[in-house]
C-alpha cells in the first residue's frame, strides 16, 4: 500500500489533561495563538478540561488553533450528571474531541463499545474525533500482506460511513509509552501507523485510507518528534506532558511543519 503523505496537513494537539489553572490557561494561549501557522499549513489544537473550554474558544477566535475536548457522552442530552453533552460542546464552538484515551479505558472503564458509542454521537453533532488506539501491535505477524484488522480501529469506526470517516483522525499511544519517558522508535510507531492504515483501507478503501490522518502519543518531545512525524503513515502528533510548556508546543508545530514541507511531491 503506498502512502502519500502530502495529501494530509499534518496535525499537533496538546493534551494537557487536567492540568493548569484558569490563569495559566490564559498566559499560554496568549504565547501561541499569533504564533502558530494557518491551518491549511499545520493543524494544531488544544485539549483541555471542560472548565475551560468556553473560554478557550472565545481566545482562540482570531487564531487558527481548535479547541479540543478531552472527552464526550454518547447521548446529546438526558440525566447522565457529571457528563458532557456533544450538543453542547459542538454550541459551544469545540472542534475536536478526544475518544477512548488510554487513560479513560483505565480509569473509567471505557470500553471499544462506548468508544464507538461516543465516536457516532461526536460525528452526527458536527464534532470531529481524535479516536485514541492502544492496542499492542506485537500480536500482529510480522508479514505486512493480509494483516487482520487492528480491533480497536474496526470497533471504534463501526457504523461510520465514508462521508463521516473524512472527518475521523486516528492516534496511536502504545499504553507503556504514555508518561513514561520512553517513546516507541520511529521504526515501531511507523509500522504500528501502517496497520492501521491498512486496517482502514480494509474498511473503506485503500484511496480513502490515505487521507485518515494517523497520529503517534506516548513520550513525544522535541528531541524524537522529527524521526517519528518523518514516517511516512504517521502525520502529527498527541503529545502531553511536552506540550504543557508553549515553547515546546510551538517548537512540535515547527518540527512538524519542516517534516510536511521535506516529503517529496507525487
Amino acid at each position: 500500500m503506498t502512502t502519500y503523505k502530502n495529501c494530509r496537513i499534518p496535525f499537533v494537539v496538546a493534551n494537557w489533561k487536567i492540568n493548569k489553572l484558569q490563569g495559566q490557561v490564559f498566559d499560554y494561549l496568549e504565547k501561541v495563538n499569533q504564533q502558530v501557522p494557518d491551518s491549511s499549513v499545520v493543524e494544531t489544537g488544544i485539549a483541555a478540561q471542560d472548565i475551560f473550554l468556553a473560554d478557550m474558544v472565545r481566545e482562540t477566535e482570531n487564531s487558527p488553533i481548535h479547541v479540543v475536548a478531552e472527552n464526550v457522552h454518547w447521548q446529546d442530552a438526558g440525566a447522565y450528571t457529571g457528563e458532557t453533552s456533544p450538543r453542547a460542546l459542538a454550541d459551544l464552538g469545540v472542534t475536536y474531541v478526544l475518544i477512548g484515551h488510554f487513560e479513560r479505558r483505565k480509569f473509567f472503564n471505557e470500553t471499544d463499545a462506548t468508544v464507538n458509542l461516543k465516536v457516532m454521537a461526536a460525528l452526527r453533532n458536527g464534532l470531529k474525533p481524535i479516536v485514541d488506539i492502544d492496542e499492542d501491535m506485537s500480536v500482529y505477524t510480522q508479514s505486512m500482506e493480509a494483516q487482520p484488522a487492528v480491533a480497536q480501529v474496526a470497533a471504534a469506526l463501526a457504523g461510520v460511513s465514508v462521508d463521516q470517516i473524512r472527518n475521523v483522525t486516528i492516534a496511536y499511544e502504545p499504553t507503556w509509552a504514555i508518561g513514561s519517558g520512553e517513546a516507541a522508535s520511529a521504526q515501531q510507531a511507523q509500522k504500528a501507523a501502517q496497520l492501521i492504515r491498512q486496517t482502514l483501507a480494509q474498511l473503506y478503501s485503500p484511496s480513502i485510507a490515505e487521507k485518515i490522518r494517523i497520529l503517534y502519543g506516548g513520550s513525544v518531545d522535541i528531541n524524537n518528534a522529527a524521526q517519528i512525524m518523518g514516517q511516512a503513515d504517521i502525520d502529527g502528533v498527541l503529545v502531553g506532558r511536552a506540550a504543557l510548556d508553549p515553547e515546546q508546543f510551538l517548537s512540535l508545530v515547527a518540527i512538524a511543519q519542516q517534516t510536511s514541507s521535506s516529503q517529496p511531491a507525487d
